[in-house]
């Protein structure tokens, strides 16, 4: 369960080129562990600059808050209940014309760590599935802790820390809990010391274009692939990201077959300030239904806008989420 696997960006047929604007909600760079928030959500939008100038301008008049940048806290407000509910609404602009990618950042550190050092991400989800819920949270927390340092480029301490505190963890996990196929995946873990050893020394030495444990990268990819499913040819107009150098465009561009990708401030593109909305909004929604705070309206509201190949390991608040995969409105 992992992005981008089964779900390869289409070769271009000629079809018409559709620019798509892009947010973010929840990066918390290369920390997701112990973050500020246990969701990242990736949104885009397709409008047209007027349409969306316009969407943004009745947002405005409906919540009529003297801030200068409007947020989506704004749109949360119990206050603003309704008008939140009419922008996701079938009647409100982004229905049909908008997409988003939702990672459980948690998972998503299992799901990178079992495929950096087995070499295969489908035991993820059972590791996943069958420790969290069965062990004591200590355990769990110190083993998720663990795989996060592991594979961040910035790391604490001699070089060779990381690699002991991760196996540390791995043990104490297997000790509590033993048995099943998370033990075997566990058992597994435990004897790939050569390969973590190896991962440290290079990214040590020279890190990738692409950080493993940061989401937004593959998250560009995964929502080109989204817009580009019928052969359209693809540009994106992006929030401007630290992240997004140069080199890291230009992978981009070659890896997910994007015709350009141009990086704005969102102040000064409606298109962006809705993908903006969008993507806190849905941040929100899906963490409180991580929690078992979910708002039951608001989750079916928020599912048709939710990609199926999401990266999320918890089954129940999963299922509520995730829609069937729709195709998006030229």
């Amino acid at each position: 369960m992992t992005w981008n696997r089964g779900s390869a960006v289409p070769a271009q047929t000629g079809g018409r080129l559709l620019e798509v604007a892009c947010d973010e909600s929840g990066s918390d760079g290369e920390n997701l562990t112990s973050g500020n928030t246990d969701v990242f959500a990736h949104a885009s939008v397709h409008l047209p600059l007027a349409s969306a100038a316009e969407s943004v301008q009745e947002i405005r008049d409906r919540i009529r808050s003297p801030a200068e940048e409007y947020k989506a806290t704004h749109l949360l407000r119990e206050k603003h209940r309704s008008v939140l509910e009419w922008l996701l609404g079938a009647s409100g602009p982004l229905y049909g014309h908008a997409h988003v990618l939702l990672v459980e950042k948690s998972f998503f550190v299992v799901d990178r760590v079992v495929e950096l050092l087995l070499g295969d991400p489908g035991p993820a989800l059972v590791l996943f599935r069958g420790s969290r819920g069965r062990v004591r949270d200590e355990p769990w927390q110190r083993f998720l802790e663990a795989s996060n340092d592991l594979m961040r480029v910035r790391s604490n301490g001699e070089p060779s820390a990381p690699v002991d505190s991760f196996f540390r963890a791995v043990d104490a996990l297997r000790r509590a809990h033993p048995d099943g196929d998370a033990g075997e995946i566990l058992a597994l873990l435990s004897r790939s010391h050569d390969r973590a050893r190896a991962y440290r020394t290079r990214i040590v030495g020279s890190p990738a274009v692409v950080p493993v444990l940061n989401p937004l990268v593959p998250a560009i990819v995964r929502t080109a692939a989204h817009w580009g499913a019928d052969g359209h040819l693809v540009s994106l107009v992006h929030d401007e990201q630290n992240l997004l150098t140069a080199q890291r465009i230009a992978w981009l561009k070659e890896t997910a077959r994007l015709f350009g990708v141009r990086l704005v401030d969102s102040r000064l593109d409606a298109r962006v300030q809705l993908a903006d909305f969008l993507a806190g909004i849905a941040r929100k929604i899906a963490s409180d239904e991580l929690n078992g705070r979910g708002d039951p309206t608001l989750t079916g509201l928020l599912r048709p806008y939710v990609d199926k190949d999401s990266v999320w390991g918890d089954e129940r608040s999963g299922a509520l989420l995730r829609g069937p995969s729709t195709t998006p409105t030229a």
